[in-house]
């Protein structure tokens, strides 16, 4: 018997693993499914109320002149960039949302390195009560980094991205480093002729690069998960369940959330989050309010406003970006540099978290891109972002 996957997808559940999950067609699937593949933590709202998407969205059957990258409509465009789930936010209200056949409003999806953006606030509220200190050295939570390349770097090198990391974050490397670091974190099969390791355990073998810290802005995930450790040691609780008390439920998140974790339960913190849409859309109108959510301050306003300042753009051209050129990246954000001051969080497979302050416009994408990366449809998403909200609804 054809079971209900296999006639909405075209393959049967069997079909997805650990070897198959992040290709196509598989993805479209397992990016909503995450838990069902990779071991998961829950993510508690303070109460899950179901909620239904717009009736209509006639914003996004509009011509527009701009952004489109040759397509017709908004949702054309949609269509091309293998959209999931997208939601549009103009001053805090829902004008317009999409969502593909196999998505839905109340589901949760995998949003990869957005999951940086969302541990970065993490770190900010703990902060703002004592408990993790920036600028001091990674050693002062974690002191067997010494010897590893976190040894003598401080926490806001990790945040910035400024870590001095003889690492490449290559996607698609099946034997190198990056294997390792997938096998780790349990999103890859075992290979038999490797030790197993645990994501702390992997975090702790990657050695410094042969300049010092704070330079050249450096992309790589493995920062991002050392934060998540952070966080758990600052405040001896799980990754996850310091997410629910300090973002998910001030938030007033509709639904749970998710997050892998590795064999010890380490959470995925920079890639292994899963929201919904609508949810993922609270986090940047929150951040677009200086960190308020119905007068309640769920993360600092002084944290919100060096995020979107303080970046060094020098830094980041350092970097040899391939987006942003007049661009900065802070606590784990990146600000466009653009006069209407819109900032941003990105992750592979096409997930999106875009706000422009000067539109009171948050916008969400959410995708099952096949090309992890695809830096020419990451360029046509970004015009595609900047159109829209200059759109009247």
């Amino acid at each position: 018997m054809t079971t209900e996957i296999a006639k909405a997808h075209g393959f049967e559940r069997r079909a997805v693993t650990l070897a198959t999950w992040r290709t196509a067609p598989f993805s479209r699937w397992s990016f909503a499914h995450a838990a069902e593949v990779v071991p998961s933590a829950e993510i508690r709202a303070a109460a899950e109320q179901p909620e239904t998407a717009l009736a209509q969205s006639p914003l996004l059957d509009r011509p527009m002149e701009t952004g489109l990258a040759g397509h017709g409509t908004a949702r054309d465009f949609l269509a091309y960039a293998h959209t999931d789930a997208f939601v549009m936010m103009r001053s805090g209200q829902v004008i317009a949302e999409h969502y593909a056949p196999h998505a839905d409003v109340n589901q949760p999806h995998i949003v990869f390195s957005v999951s940086k953006s969302l541990t970065a606030l993490l770190i900010a509220s703990l902060e703002a009560d004592g408990l993790i200190d920036p600028n001091k050295p990674v050693t002062s939570l974690l002191p067997e980094a010494v010897g590893s390349a976190y040894g003598d770097c401080s926490i806001r090198d990790v945040l910035d991205m400024r870590v001095s990391l003889a690492f490449d974050e290559a996607y698609l490397n099946t034997d190198g480093a990056y294997a390792r670091y997938r096998r780790a974190t349990l999103w890859n099969p075992a290979d038999p002729a490797t030790p197993t390791e645990t994501l702390l355990a992997f975090l702790l073998t990657l050695q410094k690069a042969d300049h010092a810290h704070g330079g050249a802005h450096f992309y790589a995930s493995p920062n991002s998960d050392l934060l998540g450790i952070l966080v758990e040691r600052a405040t001896g609780k799980r990754y996850a369940e310091v997410f629910s008390e300090r973002l998910w439920k001030p938030l007033g998140a509709k639904n749970h959330a998710g997050v892998t974790v590795d064999a010890e339960g380490s959470a995925r913190a920079a890639g292994g989050v899963s929201v919904t849409a609508r949810d993922l859309a609270r986090v940047g109108e929150m951040v677009r309010n200086n960190g308020l959510v119905d007068g309640r301050q769920v993360v600092p306003q002084a944290w919100v406003a060096d995020m979107l300042q303080a970046g060094d753009h020098q830094s980041w051209v350092d970097g040899k970006p391939n987006l942003l050129p007049n661009g900065r990246y802070r606590s784990q954000w990146y600000q466009s540099g653009e006069a209407d001051g819109a900032f941003c969080a990105i992750g592979i497979h096409g997930q999106w978290l875009y706000v422009d302050p000067s539109t009171e416009t948050v916008i969400v994408k959410l995708s099952s891109q096949p090309n992890p990366l695809d830096d020419e449809l990451k360029q046509d998403n970004f015009a595609f972002f900047r159109a829209l909200s200059g759109l009247n609804a």
